[in-house]
């Protein structure tokens, strides 16, 4: 039996721009929480450098 290749056609009555922030927000809200991960992270880092100065300039 012959495999059938899928086409897609999707209709976008939208401008280039309005979908690009479309896709942008989707992106946004699917990458927030390893954004907020990232950001924690280093906030940590940061905690704990100052931390490890605070005790070597005394």
């Amino acid at each position: 039996m012959k495999k059938r290749k899928l086409n897609y056609r999707i209709h976008n009555p939208n401008t280039a721009a309005a979908t690009a922030d479309y896709i942008l927000k989707i992106f946004i809200e699917a990458n927030a929480g390893k954004v907020e991960k990232a950001i924690q992270e280093t906030a940590d880092q940061v905690d704990e450098e100052t931390e490890c100065e605070k005790y070597n300039t005394n």
